[in-house]
Order: C-alpha cells, then structure tokens, then sequence
C-alpha cells in the first residue's frame, strides 16, 4: 500500500477522508467503514443538563416531530432550536444510530428532520443544527448507496465537481470493497468559528488502534439548509493525541 499521507493522482479528488485513518489509499477503496458495534448511545432530552441518560439500540429514526413537508415539498419545515450559544458540552437531546456501520447524530430539536434512504437534510440554523449536518453529511457524501445524489444534494464548493467525476472514474476502473476501509468513529468536536451562514467545526475520530485525527470541515447555510463545504483542496486531517480540548461526543 502506498503512503498514506501522499497526494492523491491528479486524476482523483482530494477529499478530506481520502487521508491517513479515513480510506486505503487505493482510489475510493472502502470510504468510512466503521467498527460500530450494536449499542449506540442517546442523550437527555433536550433542555436537561444534568446526567447524561443510559445506552439503547437505535434504528435511523424517522423525521422528527415538526411537521415535515408535503410530498413534492422540498421545503424544510421549522424546528424548534432557536439557541444561537456554542455548546461546552455534548449536546442534549442527540440519539445516536447506525448509517450502515457508522454511527451519526440526529435531535428532533435541532435536525435533521428529513431523512430517507441516504439523505439525510433540514437542519436547524443553530450551532447544534451545523454540528449534526457536518456529522451526518460528511459519513453519507463517502458511504451512501447513492453518494452522487447526496453530494450533489447537500455539498457545495469548487471541489464538488471533480469529486464527482474523479470518484465515478475510479469506481469504474476499481469495484467498492465494504471492507477495504480503515474504521474509525466521532469522538469528539469543537467550533473553530461560527456565524448563522458558516460554522467551522473540528471534528474528532477515533480508529480502532486507539488512534485520534481531527478533521475541520466547513458547513454553509445555503437554500434554507446547511450545505457541506467541499473547496478544492481541503486539509488534511491532523493527528491528536487526546480529546483534551474538544468536547467528547460520540455514539460508539
């Protein structure tokens, strides 16, 4: 296998799980395959802030309790998370299930509030609502059934398009192996920057060696929603070597 930490061919995209602890280096080989385990973990209801509740299996849960929009509507409808406050601490509220072997966020306060097979979108314009989007659309972009469909869906920036193409182009030539991925898991997050139409949010994963990267990734509100930035050469992910720092925060 070659380095890890070198450039990808000119004639695939640079995307920020394409890194050491994301994905093999071989083109597109495996994207985020996790050790996910069965149990995944949900939090207290939103507005308790005292002890974080108990571990349960959760399926991908439906939309949330806001009324969703009609078919035909691609309208989001409004959620109830107002709080424009940067969270200290994990978020209340979040059930945690499995997207494939991954395990991704979701609140019926803060979104997402639509969910389908593989897109899941309609965010609250909150720090807690751009935290869940950059979760959720970061593992589906890599790991979906229809990926094309989600990032055309739900990224936005100079380097979506090559990603399309540099990705279609790849998987031509080399079929996907579920297996063929480095597993790793959110451990933990903290706000780089934040406004109402641009949140920058360092996230943390952890593999099964124990090792930890950081990842920063930007999320855009866009059309009503937050939209993954995707710019044309994304960072890379650092190593770490702890969550001092970040917030802890995980469903695994």
């Amino acid at each position: 296998m070659e380095d890890p930490g070198a450039r990808t061919a000119a004639d695939e995209p640079r995307s920020p799980w394409l890194r050491p602890g994301f994905v093999l280096a071989a083109a597109f080989v495996g994207f985020v395959t996790v050790v996910a385990g069965v149990v995944v973990l949900a939090s207290d209801p939103a507005g308790q802030d005292d002890a974080p509740s108990g571990s349960r299996l959760s399926a991908d849960r439906p939309a949330s309790r806001a009324s969703p929009p009609t078919a035909g509507d691609d309208r989001c409808p409004e959620l109830p998370d107002k709080r424009q406050e940067l969270p200290t601490a994990a978020p209340r509220g979040v059930t945690w299930s499995l997207f494939g072997t991954v395990a991704v966020p979701a609140s019926e306060e803060s979104g997402p509030a639509v969910i389908g097979e593989d897109v899941a979108r309609c965010y609250a314009r909150t720090p807690v609502g751009a935290l869940l989007a950059t979760s959720q659309i970061s593992v589906r972009y890599l790991a979906a059934d229809d990926w094309r469909k989600v990032t055309r869906l739900q990224t936005v920036g100079a380097g979506r398009d090559t990603y399309i193409a540099g990705r279609t182009e790849a998987e031509k030539k080399s079929p996907t192996d579920p297996d063929g991925g480095v597993h790793g898991q959110i451990a933990g997050f903290r706000f780089v920057t934040y406004d109402d139409s641009t949140a920058v949010v360092q996230t943390v994963w952890r593999f099964p060696d124990g090792a930890l990267q950081a990842a920063t990734t930007t999320v855009l509100w866009r059309d009503g929603d937050w939209r993954l930035e995707y710019p044309a050469d994304p960072a890379a992910p650092i190593p770490v070597g702890s969550l001092a720092g970040y917030t802890e925060w995980g469903g695994v």
